[in-house]
């Protein structure tokens, strides 16, 4: 009551966090003895869990950590942490034998230094009888002692060489474990007996459990993953996903939804931008092009190649070395330029989807076509190296007269988007006439479907729509005909008052878009849509000087960082690539090329505004 007390007394509301839920239902059952500050005390915390940190390791295979140890075709078990009694490790290697027999190339790595809060010597007894143990089974070169304190990147190198976690610790009541909570950050398949924590943990299919002190319970529940491929690689995948709310910027933005319901330390929305990484941009890019899809973290190359991430690609590289003067974005511009001619046509449209060099599965898109024109022009406008804007001057004059030939309202957009960044640089009469009549057309389909309810160029919001909007505020800052920026401004208000809500981005979701007179989607919500939107607010703050513009440009962009429904980064700090979607419930856990160039252009954007402005 003492504490109840204390609690009484306190002026401010008060938040208590709890890691597990047996803590939290602890927590409701003293609230209900307690008093009514107590009760206020809880404040919903099985709301906001605050997990421990989780090691933050791409998802990756054992084989280079294997042969680092000089495991190399091994099967490799293991167990870390302080040895001392009431770890149960004895009834881990009893099981080893009957495992042995079937895998005779199975090795058991016991990680870890005598736990110094036991007594010292009842440690190294309890070591004794371990080794005695190993021996009387005969076991030696099945089991291998790793007797010393490794440093936290040794450990994760352990872990990522490990087939199968063992977690064998015998107190039923415990409640937290961090040799748990790394095994599953670095996505291992693990067996594990059923303390508490790890009866939640592993639930969902990201662990097996088995029972205490029984050792032919542990030999079945690793028979059973090692049997099973698909099992196997399941619980891996499974662990390591649901690990990903463990990383410390999700646990971050966790702590500081909580801390802002009992004080406002500082807004959600962060300017403290993640620093710019291309090296997931580089992995998926080979010497053809950018890869288009990826499997996790790993391009896959039978998925081909497509002018639309080539030329969105071309934009990023080229705004990174102008802003970072990088031989490394010099490199990779001049693949996706040379991916952009070596697909023209002698009409100037070009192949759209690439089986590889030799080879193009789908032969056109309007919308392809207009991401080129854009990439193109962005490179003459923008690039300081002169052999990158004479090559894609070339492809953009080839291309010019083609443009008359497309229908499609966003190709028409994407592509005076274009016209827009080269007339800006090499004023031309022809151009700005094919600016006007782009831009009218885009005027046109406004008038003949907006209302007063629907402030739209088309009877349907479905993917990249803020292009449309930003394309005529480009045709304004071209033309200065404010006309095309008055529709601008109402079609992109109309737009965010649909997409962000309570300060929150939720871009259209792909099942079902947004019709009118119906209900909006919700999910899958895209990173391309996200980042089509800074990069249109912070195109409407350039040319307005409106504040309010560059405020949603950082809404939108926090999307990537944690501030959306899920309160899931969709960022991946540890490649530099990013999640292909978010839906109601989960990620989508792929990092393809066209979610990750969309943040890395959102990304970019940003820091140019920031450089320009200082």
């Amino acid at each position: 009551m003492k504490i109840s007390n204390q609690l009484e007394n306190r002026e401010v509301p008060l938040c208590v966090i709890c890691k597990e839920n047996p803590a939290r239902e602890g927590m409701k059952t003293c609230s209900k003895e307690c008093s009514k500050a107590c009760k206020k005390a809880y404040y919903k915390t099985d709301k906001y869990k605050a997990y421990q940190k989780a090691y933050y390791k791409a998802y990756q295979k054992t084989d280079k950590y294997k042969e680092k140890f000089e495991l190399t075709n091994k099967i490799v078990l293991s167990t870390f942490g302080m040895l001392s009694r009431g770890k149960g490790m004895e009834y881990a290697i009893k099981s080893l034998p009957v495992l042995v027999k079937k895998y005779p190339n199975l090795i058991y790595l016991i990680i870890g230094e005598t736990h110094p809060g036991a007594s010292y010597q009842d440690g190294i007894k309890y070591r004794g009888e371990l080794e005695d143990l190993v021996k009387k089974l005969k076991l030696q070169n099945n089991v291998k002692f790793v007797k010393k304190y490794l440093s936290l990147s040794e450990l994760v190198e352990y872990l990522l060489a490990t087939d199968i976690y063992m977690f064998t610790n015998l107190e039923k009541a415990q409640i937290s474990s961090g040799t748990l909570t790394y095994a599953l950050g670095c996505g291992k398949a693990i067996v594990a007996t059923p303390i508490i924590y790890a009866e939640e943990i592993l639930s969902g299919e990201r662990g097996v459990l088995v029972r205490f002190k029984d050792p032919s319970s542990f030999s079945r529940g690793v028979d059973k993953i090692l049997s099973n491929k698909k099992l196997k690689e399941n619980l891996e995948k499974n662990a390591y996903f649901f690990s990903r709310q463990m990383i410390w910027s999700n646990v971050a933005y966790s702590y500081l939804k909580i801390f802002n319901k009992v004080v406002q330390l500082r807004k959600e929305i962060t300017e403290k931008f993640p620093k710019i990484k291309l090296s997931h941009l580089k992995k998926i890019t080979d010497s053809f092009g950018i890869i288009q899809f990826s499997s996790y973290n790993v391009p896959d190359k039978k998925s081909g190649y497509t002018l639309d991430d080539n030329a969105r690609a071309l934009i990023v590289s080229v705004l990174h070395d102008k802003l970072f003067n990088s031989e490394e974005s010099q490199e990779l511009s001049k693949i996706y330029l040379n991916f952009i001619e070596n697909v023209q046509e002698i009409d100037g449209n070009f192949k759209n989807q690439h089986k590889n060099k030799e080879e193009f599965t789908n032969p056109y898109s309007e919308d392809a076509f207009g991401r080129a024109l854009w990439a193109l022009g962005y490179v003459i406008n923008k690039s300081e190296k002169d052999y990158l804007r004479i090559k894609a001057r070339n492809i953009f004059e080839k291309s010019f007269n083609y443009v008359s030939c497309i229908n499609s309202p966003r190709a028409k957009a994407f592509s005076l988007s274009g016209l827009v960044y080269y007339y800006k640089k090499i004023p031309n009469e022809k151009v700005l006439i094919k600016i006007k009549e782009l831009a009218n057309d885009l005027v046109k389909l406004y008038e003949e479907n907006s209302s007063r309810d629907w402030a739209w160029f088309e009877p349907s919001l479905t993917y990249s729509n803020a292009k449309l909007p930003k394309a005529l505020l480009l045709a304004y800052d071209a033309t200065g005909n404010k006309k095309y920026l008055g529709i601008a401004e109402k079609s992109l208000k109309f737009l965010t008052d649909l997409c962000i809500i309570n300060e929150k981005l939720y871009p259209i979701g792909q099942n079902g878009w947004c019709n009118r007179r119906e209900r909006r989607a919700f999910f899958d919500q895209q990173p391309v849509d996200a980042s089509t939107m800074v990069h249109t607010y912070l195109v409407a703050y350039e040319l307005t000087g409106k504040k309010d513009y560059y405020k949603k440009a950082l809404i939108a962009f926090n999307w990537f960082l944690g501030y959306n429904h899920l309160n899931q980064m969709i960022y991946d700090e540890a490649t530099g690539g990013c999640f292909d979607g978010l839906g109601k419930h989960s990620l989508n856990f792929n990092q393809g090329a066209e979610s990750t160039v969309s943040y890395l252009m959102a990304r970019i954007f940003l820091e140019e505004l920031k450089i320009n402005k200082e």
